[in-house]
Order: structure tokens, then sequence, then C-alpha cells
């Protein structure tokens, strides 16, 4: 096993919810936690910037009534996701206010900053930094990140190419620290192939869109219910940065999913309060094909459990 900090032992279920572009809320992060998994939102979801305080104190109050009433079985800790880019000109303000509700794990993407993880540090935080290969992995260790995301082929949102497989095993010749993987995780089974090739937990977003918590529209919701993998395209247009979406969306905004342009990387932009021009582009993850239903959070993660037990069952 590997050296885990405290705020990531003894979770019922060794799954992290990943932070949801848009989609993730209070009412989703704080049904994750208390069915047992780490549930997370990024920090630009709340807007304007004040609101981000709000949601802190929504999240904290609700688990920390949660925990009160349930000592034998408390929730799981939440995180907060920072996109640690020069366009995101909230940062500095999101931070603090992570800082402020000592908030238990910072999520951080795309760029490693050691004043971050120091703010984090501060309190007694955790920082999991995401990668997508083995370079940026020591560089985040080396900046004072705490843990990883493997950012795999396959998974929603940004995402790498790199099989799950070679990423791993390269991280855990020289990490024995956390470490979370990402890519095409929807199912319990898939949870316990994670934890057999060496990391320490799955780490799920796609199957959190299709649950009743998740701020999606009904459309998107019911389209990650009809498709699978062969519906999912690869592309950097929508932000400069190379992600999967959901194919029906793009035909949608009236382009062809198979023939999309290449956009210029150094024109992306997370700008905290600026009007995103994909709003309606959905992202997704090739797991998709497992999800045939909308449902509560509760019931997912109870599947999910089941799921694990029945695939650990097999391998005896």
């Amino acid at each position: 096993m590997s050296k885990l900090p405290g705020a990531l032992q003894n979770l019922p279920l060794p799954v992290i919810g990943s932070p949801l572009f848009i989609i993730s809320n209070p009412k989703l992060v704080i049904a994750q936690c208390i069915a047992g998994v780490v549930g997370s939102m990024p920090a630009l979801n709340a807007r304007p910037a004040e609101q981000l305080e709000e949601w802190l104190i929504e999240i904290t109050e609700t688990l920390a009534a949660y925990n009160q009433v349930n000592p034998d079985h408390p929730a799981a800790p939440f995180a907060i996701n920072q996109i640690v880019h020069k366009s995101n000109d909230r940062l500095e303000h999101d931070m603090a206010m992570c800082v402020k509700y000592k908030v238990p794990i910072i999520i951080t993407s795309l760029g490693a900053r050691e004043d971050i993880n120091a703010a984090a540090h501060s309190y007694g935080g955790v920082v999991l930094h995401d990668i997508i290969n083995n370079k940026h992995a020591h560089k985040a260790i080396e900046k004072g990140a705490d843990g990883l995301i493997a950012v795999a082929a396959g998974a929603g949102g940004h995402a790498g190419v790199k099989s799950p497989f070679a990423l791993i095993q390269e991280i855990r010749q020289w990490f024995d620290g956390p470490v979370a993987l990402s890519g095409s995780i929807s199912t319990g089974g898939a949870v316990l192939a994670a934890q057999a090739m060496g990391a320490d937990f799955g780490y799920i977003g796609s199957a959190f869109i299709a649950t009743q918590e998740a701020r999606a529209s009904d459309a998107y919701k019911q389209a990650i219910v009809e498709s699978n993998s062969d519906d999912i395209v690869y592309s950097n247009l929508f932000t400069g940065v190379h992600g999967n979406y959901l194919a029906p969306s793009i035909r949608a905004a009236g382009m062809d999913p198979d023939n999309l342009p290449v956009s210029d990387p150094s024109k992306m932009n997370f700008g905290g309060d600026k009007s995103k021009a994909w709003k309606d582009i959905w992202g997704c993850g090739q797991g998709i094909g497992a999800i045939d239903k909308v449902q509560s959070t509760a019931d997912y993660v109870a599947q999910l459990r089941r799921e694990y037990e029945a695939a650990k069952a097999r391998l005896l």
C-alpha cells in the first residue's frame, strides 16, 4: 500500500469523484461524501467568485452536521479543484477561500506551483496534482504535491493518451505516495483493476454526470445513458487542451465531430468569470458504456460497492 495522508485513509470505497466543470456543485459534492467517496468540484464552478465562500460554508457545515450525527460512519472528505493556469484570474482569491475553510484536499490542474502547495500545507491540506505523463508527475512531486492523479487515455474532459498500464507502472518505479487513476473507470470492477495495477483510488467523473444531483441538463445525462465509447471524440478545439467530448453535443453545435479543426494551444483560456464559447459541448470519457440509467449518487455509489466486492470475489 502507498503512504496515504490522513485525509485519504479509511475511505469506505477507494474512489475519488473528479471535479466536473460546470456540473459539480455542493449538492453533488455532499452526496458523494456522505455516500463514502471523495466529492470534488472546480472552484471556478462558483460564479461569481463570491459564491465560492457560500458554497464552502454549505459543504463544510453540512458535512460537519452529518458527522456529528453519524460518528461511526463519517462522510468522506471533499476536494476543491484549482486550475493553475496563467489565465485563471481568480486563483489567488479562490485559494485564499480554501485556506480560510481548510479544504481537506486540493486538486491542482494545468500547472504545478509551489506556493499553491504551500498554502494547502499551511493548514494540513493534501494536494493531488493531475498529470498525463511521467515527466509531469516528477515535476508535480518536486514542487511539493502530495500525490498524483494519473489521467490516462479515455478519461473525460482534459485527458492524456497514455495507457493506464504504462502510466501507473512508470510512476510506481519511483513514487510511493497516493495515486488515483483516471480513464474510463465507471464500475467497481474497474476500481479494483486500478488498485491491482498499483493505483490507490479510482478517479470517476463521467458516471457522476448521470446522477440526479449533478448540475447537468437532462439531455446531457440522457446522452451519457444512450452513448458508448464510439461516441467519444478527442479534440483540442474547445479549450486548447486535448480532451474527450460527446459527439452528439458537437453535432448539435453545428459541427462535424469527424472533421474538427485544430486549436492553437496558446489561446487556451481558463479566466475566472469569462464566458465560455463552448458551454454546450459536453465533456465525457470512454467508460460510459456501463452507464444505463440516471440515478441518485447514493444508489450509484452503492452499485460501485457491490461491483467492487463481486470483482474481488471473482479473483478468489
